[in-house]
C-alpha cells in the first residue's frame, strides 16, 4: 500500500505539534508498516521552508521512509480542474490554494491513500480519494 503524507502531518512531528505529533507519529509509523511512503513536489516545497540546508531535509525525509514520487501530468491536469470548478463554486470563506489539489490529486493518482488532518477539505473536494485519518 502506497500512502501519500501531506505537509500538516510532517510539520506535526517537525515543530512539533503538542496537540498532534503523538498521532501523526503513530499514523506515519502504520502507514510504513502497511507499504510505502511518499510525498508529491509541492509537499517538499512546502517542508523546505524548514530546512536551510537541503541535505537536513533529505535526512528527515529519511528518518521518516518518506521518498518524493513527482506527479504526472494527468494528476497535475486533475488537481487544475478541480481547483477551477473550486474556484468558480466557492461561496466565500477560505480560500483554498491549488496546492492543496495538488497534494490530493497526487495522492489520488499515484497512491492508495492519503495521510492528512485536513479531511473536512478532501472529503467534498475529493470524495473519491481514500484517506487515512488521525
Amino acid at each position: 500500500m502506497i500512502t501519500a503524507v501531506d505537509t500538516n502531518i510532517l510539520l506535526d512531528v517537525l515543530l512539533p505539534d503538542v496537540g498532534h505529533q503523538a498521532a501523526s507519529l503513530s499514523l506515519l509509523h502504520q502507514a510504513t508498516q502497511e507499504g510505502s511512503l511518499v510525498v508529491v513536489d509541492v509537499v517538499a516545497s512546502e517542508l523546505g521552508a524548514q530546512f536551510p540546508v537541503l541535505s537536513d531535509m533529505e535526512n528527515f525525509l529519511r528518518s521518516v521512509s518518506i521518498a518524493l514520487l513527482p506527479m504526472s501530468l494527468t494528476a497535475a491536469h486533475d488537481a487544475g480542474q478541480r481547483w477551477r470548478h473550486y474556484l468558480r463554486h466557492r461561496k466565500g470563506g477560505r480560500e483554498r490554494m491549488v496546492a492543496d489539489f495538488m497534494i490530493a490529486a497526487h495522492a489520488l493518482h499515484h497512491a492508495d491513500r492519503l495521510l492528512s488532518r485536513d479531511l473536512g477539505f478532501y472529503r467534498s473536494h475529493f470524495k473519491d480519494l481514500h484517506l487515512m485519518e488521525p
